[in-house]
């Protein structure tokens, strides 16, 4: 099935990218050492009009890790992944990928240098069915054969489902849709937004199990989440953050205690 420029726009309004076939983006090589993979953050700043929310994040993420985001709503976990993925340009700072440069790169540019991002929401197309929203993911080179069984393989239940309209899915199978589509690029960076948000808790630790074996084939992840015991399970950092500032970083046995005060704004 062919799509038009309409569909793509669309793609890029709900900040996923659309691989274009043959458009590498250059980007400039700072820290030529750095492992495949690895995201770099360096004094980011990010505004929301003359309201700047990030105020000098840094932080580093290697290959394999999964860094868990952990604060109050409005802490600036959600602007911070806008920032790196493309959907939010930096006020000023660096975001580095492999130790390329990618500051200000949108959406599509950065997956065809590694970094994919699912946001809040899941972003799926209602009136397409489950294969026609993987079909977006064919741009980017991958055959709608390879894509498919690449997304069926890691969730069967997509299969059954292929040619039903994504809209008529459930909470969590439009969340696997989210997965499949930014999985078929196969990133090297994978940024999560609030992936539990409305969903059921069996689906929440299913999908969290799906993270655990992407980071430990060697993909670098970070998320955002509200659920704090959800996200510690599963991730290997943890960092917490308070009015757009990193206040602390540590093992999740070190910042389960810290998030909980950070939560109910308390310090200490």
């Amino acid at each position: 099935m062919r799509r038009g420029r309409s569909d793509r726009g669309a793609l890029y309004e709900r900040g996923l990218a659309v691989v274009m076939p043959g458009r590498r983006p250059a980007a400039e090589e700072v820290t030529p050492d750095a492992p495949p993979g690895r995201l770099t953050v360096r004094g980011l700043h990010a505004a929301y009009g003359r309201i700047e929310v990030l105020h000098g994040i840094d932080l580093e993420v290697s290959p394999g890790e999964v860094l868990a985001l952990l604060g109050p709503n409005g802490a600036g976990k959600s602007t911070l992944l806008k920032a790196c993925g493309g959907r939010l340009r930096p006020r000023s700072g660096r975001v580095l990928v492999s130790g390329a440069d990618v500051t200000g790169k949108g959406p599509a540019a950065l997956a065809h240098l590694g970094l994919c991002s699912i946001p809040e929401g899941r972003g799926v197309f209602p009136n397409l069915s489950v294969r026609e929203n993987l079909l977006m993911w064919t741009y980017g080179g991958a055959s709608r054969s390879e894509v498919e069984e690449r997304a069926f393989e890691r969730f069967p239940r997509l299969a059954e489902r292929r040619n039903q309209r994504a809209g008529t899915l459930s909470g969590g199978e439009q969340q696997m849709v989210a997965f499949a589509r930014a999985l078929a690029a196969r990133p090297a960076v994978l940024l999560l937004d609030e992936i539990s948000m409305g969903l059921a808790p069996l689906v929440v630790s299913e999908l969290y199990a799906v993270v655990g074996d992407i980071a430990a084939g060697g993909t670098t992840v970070v998320l955002a989440e509200q659920f704090v015991d959800s996200a510690l399970e599963v991730a290997t950092r943890a960092a917490i953050l308070s009015q757009g500032r990193l206040e602390q970083t540590g093992t999740p046995q070190e910042m389960a205690g810290a998030a909980a005060a950070s939560y109910l704004g308390k310090s200490g």
